[in-house]
């Protein structure tokens, strides 16, 4: 085979996965769940669980959300905050919250025992001060909630029969680093997981979840182990719906930017950082991660760079990537025009990080808020 026929079979397959994809995007956008907040459901216990280490930047705000939501809730609600050894003055922020709210208390995290995670310990120490049943919700300090959050999140949990919903927050991005990688996190889901299929079926890996707003059944959350059955997963939201799911339970992400908004990481450094401890996971082990990588390279950088050269074939599958990014932004309040356009350089971004991860993995590096992000046994 000639070189010229290998490169236009490869550009060429790169564009059909691309094109496949678009179309996945499509309809995941048309069947993607919307929690509707003129529904609220019945009053059973609400507790809301938010761990907070050295978030003396985010504390107030993220209160303030979660306290105006909890007003709209029909019965009973528990807020328990954790403080995580904050040494930036978190710990009187939220003080101040609780002495004027009886609703909210305040409890002292200690620090992750052999064998967990500092989220998952984090988490697992708040659900043990929630109500026994009802509902759970766990929040992270830099999502702002909306009034109407617990009510259209929990009625959609109870209507749709679902043990966990995911009410995945806008993303918020300034800069371009982050406008250049924060907008991959819900395409990769939209453009890769069919909702509709991951909804009704056990499969592990047919999971999606973001722990920024995790809403959960009380009792499924106790029956399936909770934080402790995740607890050396870095990316212990998708592990716990996949605990969920191995006791019967069934959960999905849903769209959530009309509920809560999240800018998760502030500036380039910190995006570095925050993908430097997750990603090296992301995809099981380093030959998947990998694969997925080379994937996403192939479907949307090959056709770009063959569209700088002429290719027809290259500029469909260009276009079929920024069309799929458009629907995508479009959907859940994202940014569209010129950010869609630079999605090559997003997914060049993506494989960088990746890299990085993977090595600072090897070697040992890996930290996160001062603490290592593998498990010391």
């Amino acid at each position: 085979m000639h070189v010229a026929d290998l490169r236009h079979r490869v550009v060429g397959l790169g564009s059909a996965l691309a094109i496949v994809s678009l179309g996945l995007t499509v309809d995941n956008a048309i069947r993607l769940r919307r929690p509707d907040p003129d529904a609220p459901p019945a009053p059973e216990p609400l507790s809301v669980l938010v761990p907070m280490r050295d978030e003396l930047t985010h504390a107030a705000g993220c209160l303030a959300g979660i306290t105006a939501a909890a007003d709209r809730w029909p019965g009973e609600v528990r807020i328990v905050l954790l403080d995580d050894d904050s040494q930036d003055g978190t710990r009187a922020v939220l003080d101040r919250v609780a002495h004027a709210d009886p609703r909210v208390s305040v409890i002292s995290g200690t620090s992750p025992p052999a064998g967990w995670l500092g989220k998952s310990w984090a988490c697992h120490q708040l659900s043990r001060a929630a109500f026994h049943d009802g509902t759970l919700i766990f929040v992270d300090a830099d999502v702002r909630l909306e009034p109407t959050a617990f009510v259209a999140s929990v009625a959609s949990l109870r209507a749709l029969d679902l043990s966990l919903v995911s009410p995945y927050p806008r993303q918020e991005t300034v800069g371009v680093g982050e406008r250049l990688v924060q907008p991959l996190l819900q395409w990769s889901w939209l453009s890769t997981l069919p909702l509709l299929l991951a909804e009704r079926s056990p499969r592990p890996s047919l999971s999606a979840a973001n722990g920024q707003f995790l809403v959960i059944d009380a009792g499924v959350y106790r029956r399936s182990g909770g934080h402790a059955a995740v607890s050396a997963e870095v990316l212990e939201d998708i592990a716990l719906l996949r605990a969920v799911k191995r006791v019967g339970g069934r959960g999905v992400v849903v769209d959530g930017s009309h509920l809560a908004t999240c800018r998760m990481y502030e500036g380039w450094a910190e995006v570095r950082a925050g993908y430097r401890k997750s990603l090296w996971s992301a995809f099981g082990s380093t030959g998947d991660t990998c694969a997925v990588v080379t994937v996403l390279l192939l479907a949307y950088v090959v056709p770009f760079a063959a569209m700088l050269t002429g290719s027809r074939v290259g500029f469909v599958g260009y276009l079929a990537g920024v069309l799929s990014r458009t629907v995508a932004a479009r959907r859940t309040g994202g940014r569209i025009w010129p950010d869609v356009a630079a999605h090559p350089a997003s997914i060049v971004a993506f494989a960088a990080l990746t890299a990085d991860s993977i090595v600072a993995r090897r070697r040992g590096t890996l930290r996160w808020k001062g603490r290592p992000v593998e498990v010391t046994g």
